[in-house]
Order: structure tokens, then C-alpha cells, then sequence
């Protein structure tokens, strides 16, 4: 079935979701947005007990229920300390390179509510001071976070009640060119989930029902490996939607649909692959089928919790992945499209 994304909403809804922050734990926040976005299309939302989203479309064929998965938690850091000094040391949630955060602004999360900025800098992070600023090693142990407060020491710090096990998030710097190019932290996958709600959208705007029950899955601990160890009863299809890796070897381009056909948990489902693939050319949409050995997916975590499913994985086409990533409307828009065609034929 052909539908006609609405461009203006995907990416109104995109930016909304990448100006959000949730790193994984810490996405409380984000999923009072999904519920009220979901409660404005009139698409029943529940929440599972990690906090994952779960969001219900009755197809015309109840026989079959088919899960699509995106999911909306990002990279981030902890406070994994206070120096004497007044600076914060950081543990990693997720897995990224130190230095595609060296200089970033943050913002730390305090347990009571308050929010403050900060940068994110190396432990000699000036060449005019320390003789090996450029060779220094940029690892865990050697990053620290500047808070934007008058502190002194950790006595300071403490003051302002942030502590051990509070969230800090990236910025993400979002934002969508003229060319149709969108540049952001996070659009692993935040991406995948506008795209999702630009499926959403279309069945509720143009009128049209799925061929079986659909169940949308927005995962919130992906980035640490098991947001979708878990999904609903009775599902028998999965789709999950997340970025297109790029790079030596690869294929695909910020401007394609990513259909990967194995990841590091192994081969997706043959007939379900081979299905995107033929309906991807049929709708002449720009399509790579790619192999990505060190990517997992909600997918993934779904068939390693013993979920007796088929399942797939697509989704639009991201350069520079876990660190300044860039993909284009064109691949977030035909994402949609694609599904759309699986799911209504």
C-alpha cells in the first residue's frame, strides 16, 4: 500500500524527541511525551513495568499480531564522582568513543529535580598548561565534567545536591538544513520512533487499518542491551526499527532505507528480509541490504529473552553512528513508507 507520510509532523515530532534528553534509566521524561502524542492521535498507550511504551493498532486479521519496535533511550553518562577539585568524573551508559564527547555541553540531573550544565572535558584539557594535552588519553578514567556553578571544591558540589548516580545527558544540537539533511546526538533511534509515529499518523489521517493487530514497542534501555527482552503476549511478527550503520564494507547512505540481513546476534529472519527487500523495490525507494557485526537490536534482545518470533530490522540510514550522527528527511520519510507497505498489505 502506498501512504503519503506527513513530512511537517515526522520532523516536527523528530526534533521534539532529539531536544528531549533520555539517556538509558533517565527517560521518564520523554515517555510523558509519547503518552501524550499517542493520547492526541487517539492510539491506546500503556506502559510496561521498565517503563517501555506499548502502543496498540487493531489490524482487520486478528490471527497475527506483528510488534514494531524504535526506541527513544540515548547515550549518556553518571556522576561516578566529586573530585576535590569541584569536577565530576562520569561513567558511560551505553557504549561510545570518549572523544566524540570531549568538549560537549551536558546537563547533569539531580535526583531532587535541579538541572545544571557542564561541559564535558578531558583532565588536561588545555595545550598553554599540560605538555601532553593532545596525546593524553582520552578514556573514562581521564574525562571529567566542568559544572557551570561557582564551585570550588566537593563540599561545593554537594551544596548544589548533585551526587553519585545522577544522570547526565549530551546535548544534542539538533537540526534539520534546508537540504533535508538532520545532524544530532541521538538519532540512534529517535529517528526509527518519528518514523514510527509518522505510521501512526497516516493510518489515523488517511483512514487506513493494518491486515493484523499492530503493536508498537518503545523501548527505554536499548543502548544497555535488553529494552525489548521483554514484549507482549502473543506476538508473532517483529520489526525492529533502528539506524543503518555507514561505513568501509557498508552500503547504505544517509538517504536510504538500511534493511540489515545479520548483526552480531546472527541472521534475521529470511522470509521477512526478503519481503522488505521485494517491497522496497517494488515502491522504488532507496534500500541497502547490509551486514552490521557489532550492532544488536531490540530484536535482538527479543529473541535472546526466548520469544517464540520472526523477526526483522530496518531502518534509515545514519553516518557517524554514536557520535555527531546525520541522516536525511528522505530516509526517515521512506522508512515509514516501507513499513506502511508490510504492514497494510
Amino acid at each position: 500500500m502506498k501512504i503519503q507520510p506527513n513530512e511537517t509532523y515526522i520532523l516536527n515530532i523528530l526534533k521534539m524527541l532529539l531536544d528531549t534528553p533520555s539517556p538509558s534509566g533517565f527517560t521518564r521524561g520523554i515517555m510523558t511525551l509519547i503518552g501524550r502524542e499517542a493520547e492526541a492521535l487517539g492510539i491506546p498507550c500503556s506502559f510496561n513495568e521498565k517503563g517501555g511504551a506499548i502502543l496498540t493498532l487493531p489490524g482487520r486479521d486478528s490471527s497475527r499480531r506483528i510488534a514494531l519496535s524504535a526506541h527513544v533511550d540515548t547515550l549518556g553518562a553518571m556522576v561516578r564522582s566529586i573530585t576535590e577539585r569541584g569536577t565530576l568524573k562520569i561513567t558511560s551508559v551505553g557504549g561510545f568513543m570518549m572523544h566524540s564527547i570531549e568538549n560537549e555541553y551536558c546537563q547533569i540531573h539531580t535526583r531532587s529535580g535541579k538541572v545544571y550544565t557542564g561541559t564535558i572535558l578531558s583532565a588536561q584539557p588545555s595545550v598553554h598548561v599540560y605538555t601532553d594535552a593532545r596525546d593524553f588519553k582520552r578514556e573514562e578514567k581521564n574525562m571529567e565534567v566542568r559544572i557551570d556553578e561557582l564551585v570550588e571544591n566537593r563540599d561545593d558540589v554537594l551544596k548544589l545536591g548533585i551526587s553519585a548516580g545522577d544522570f547526565i545527558s549530551f546535548d544534542s544540537r539538533a537540526v534539520i538544513t534546508s537540504s533535508g539533511y538532520i545532524k544530532s546526538r541521538h538519532l540512534d533511534d529517535k529517528a526509527s520512533v518519528a518514523a514510527l509515529f509518522g505510521l501512526l499518523e497516516s493510518s489515523r489521517r488517511e483512514g487506513w487499518t493494518p491486515r493484523h493487530d499492530l503493536v508498537f514497542l518503545i523501548s527505554n534501555y536499548e543502548e544497555v542491551g535488553h529494552g525489548a527482552a521483554w514484549i507482549p503476549d502473543g506476538v508473532n511478527e517483529m520489526i525492529a526499527v533502528d539506524m543503518g550503520a555507514m561505513g568501509d564494507d557498508l552500503s547504505c547512505k544517509e538517504t536510504d532505507v538500511s534493511i540489515c540481513a545479520k548483526d552480531s546476534s546472527g541472521p534475521y529472519d529470511y522470509d521477512m528480509t526478503g519481503k522488505l527487500i521485494e517491497l522496497a523495490r517494488g515502491l522504488g525507494i532507496p534500500h541497502a541490504v547490509d551486514i552490521y557485526p557489532h550492532y544488536g537490536s531490540d530484536a535482538s534482545a527479543a529473541l535472546r529473552g526466548g520469544h517464540n518470533i520472526r523477526a526483522a530490522l530496518i531502518g534509515p540510514g545514519v553516518h557517524a553512528s554514536h557520535a555527531m550522527e546525520r541522516t536525511h528527511k528522505q530516509a526517515v520519510i521512506n522508512t515509514t513508507r516501507l513499513l506502511a507497505a508490510y504492514v497494510a498489505e
